[in-house]
């Protein structure tokens, strides 16, 4: 059965993007998860995946349009559906199934559509009105981006730019949220696409980093500063409980905050972690640094995944936009003297990781060529350590899906604990 492919609200201020380019082309196969267009926003540029695997057929947008959250951008169809191009009359293309025919018609009978076009179940509707909160900044995963109640966050989901850190609620749900803290250089955006493949009900809060994305920079930073930045970030959000997830720098930091509040930090998911010795590629970290065009960017941007089509190809034109727009350049490189000083890390969680009494995972790819993965090795039993072959540094970029479930699982088990 044919499945549409639409502009998704990525951002819960987002009411429209501009498709930048294709990875696939009209008529060739995709498989579900794997990156199927780009769109910019006057945020980030961004890869959406495909909702499910087939033929590209139906492509109704090309590099450079501008279109609304919710438009029908194609359809993924099985590799041996009948594909039917759309009437002029038409107002999207259609695939002959009269499954999807049907589909298409309940989804528009139960999700009530505003005069502006956004569809919203009766439900969503009114939990958004009973929240004070505004149903067209609420990002809709349903069918046609249709807002369903699970969508609804519990309270409004914008960033904050108060005297902490930049952030911004990615998912809505109830309970200990997962708090998503990314590595170096990178910014809360990089956690999007991971968190479409969480399952729902789990809220998710995700953070920039001081100097990194839209977060002031530290006069003195140094690994304490840093958590403590997001100590007070956590506590501006009144959370009594939380799962960190950590990548890299990231992952140092929240193990450096669940050392300052053991009984608030539910579970630690460490993602191919810094902090557990000093090894560190400082090539990498300065090539990274003084690169200022895609050019120069791009080959040292290669060294992060065995596979580089998983980080597509916004990566380097979104970092250097931060550099130009946001002055994190300056920034980062300040951070950088002081944590990687002469290509080590400065910094160390390795105790205070195995002083954790909850359940904590550290993830490894073993062809990270930043951090080197035998970092893992001699940890407490008490501590999961998963390696992943074929993988580099961004595992949450090459096995999605495993990342998803492998901080889930770490997740429940906090719960369980609590």
């Amino acid at each position: 059965m044919a499945v549409e492919i639409i502009l998704p609200r990525v951002d819960m201020d987002m009411q429209a993007a501009k498709v930048t380019q294709w990875f696939v082309g009209e008529g060739e196969r995709i498989d579900k998860g794997k990156p199927l267009f780009e769109i910019e926003t006057d945020k980030a540029a961004m890869e959406i995946e495909a909702p499910a695997s087939g033929i590209l057929r139906g492509v109704a947008a090309k590099p450079g349009d501008e279109l609304p959250v919710g438009a029908v951008v194609g359809w993924i169809c099985g590799v041996d559906e009948v594909w039917t191009a759309a009437t002029p009359s038409s107002p999207i293309a259609a695939p002959t199934s009269a499954a999807t025919a049907g589909f298409a018609e309940a989804a528009i009978a139960f999700s009530p559509v505003s005069p502006g076009g956004l569809r919203a179940t009766p439900k969503a509707r009114r939990l958004a009105r009973e929240r004070g909160l505004d149903i067209a900044n609420i990002a809709g995963f349903g069918p046609l981006g249709r807002v369903q109640a699970c969508d609804v966050p519990p309270v409004a989901a914008k960033p904050s730019r108060g005297a902490a850190l930049n952030r911004e609620w990615l998912a809505p749900g109830e309970g200990a949220p997962i708090v998503l803290v990314h590595g170096f250089g990178a910014d809360l955006n990089g956690w999007r696409p991971l968190v479409r493949h969480f399952a729902p009900g789990r809220p998710a809060l995700a953070l920039d980093l001081p100097g990194h994305g839209k977060s002031a920079a530290l006069e003195a930073p140094d690994l304490e500063s840093l958590a403590a930045a997001l100590d007070a970030a956590l506590s501006e959000e009144g959370l009594g409980a939380a799962h960190l997830v950590g990548h890299s720098l990231g992952a140092a930091v929240a193990v450096a905050f669940a050392a300052r509040h053991p009984k608030l930090a539910r579970s630690l998911t460490l993602l191919a972690p810094g902090g557990l010795g000093p090894d560190f590629n400082g090539a990498f970290l300065e090539g990274f640094l003084r690169a200022h065009s895609e050019a120069s960017l791009a080959p040292w941007l290669r060294l992060l995944a065995t596979d580089e089509a998983a980080l597509g190809g916004a990566m380097a034109k979104t970092t250097l936009r931060q550099r130009r727009e946001t002055g994190v350049g300056a920034a980062q490189q300040r951070l950088a003297a002081a944590l990687f000083p002469g290509g080590v890390q400065a910094f160390d969680v390795r105790e205070r990781l195995a002083r954790f009494a909850g359940p904590a995972k550290v993830i490894f790819g073993l062809d990270d060529r930043i951090i080197p993965p035998h970092h893992a090795h001699g940890l407490p039993g008490s501590v999961a350590v998963h390696l992943f072959a074929n993988i580099g540094h961004m595992p949450h970029f090459e096995a999605r899906d495993e990342m998803a479930q492998l901080i889930q699982d770490n997740v429940a088990a906090g719960e369980r604990r609590a």
